[in-house]
């Protein structure tokens, strides 16, 4: 197993945290991730296929309004889908990873894989 030299590793450090702060991207739609909440959602949404607006809320431990912000700034910028519906009369909203939410996450979590080896 080769050593990295400390320039390699601080190099791979910070190109790792230019892109988690967005740094290289244009877009700016994968920041939308970055807020803790916002990650949450987009990583619960990627282990499953849909989640209600109650299952996300019990899940995260958070409130009505805050939920309601952060999913729409999420659907907003096109990284999660919105689905109202009605269940024996009963209003019911699911929510859905987009692939373009796919990615911005992947995205994320390659940026924290290299800030993690370089810091190794």
């Amino acid at each position: 197993m080769s050593k990295t030299a400390p320039s390699d590793r601080a190099e791979g450090a910070l190109l790792a945290i230019q892109g988690i702060t967005g740094g290289k991207q244009s877009d700016g739609v994968s920041r939308l991730i970055y807020e803790r909440l916002r990650l949450a959602i987009i990583s619960a949404l990627a282990v499953k296929d849909s989640l209600s607006f109650s299952e996300l809320k019990a899940l995260l431990e958070t409130t009505d309004g805050n939920l309601s912000m952060h999913t729409r700034k999420l659907e907003d910028g096109g990284l999660i889908r919105c689905r109202k519906k009605f269940s024996d009369r009963v209003p019911r909203t699911d929510y859905s990873i987009t692939p373009k939410g796919r990615r911005a996450l992947e995205e994320y979590l390659s940026h924290m894989e290299q800030l993690v080896k370089s810091m190794k």
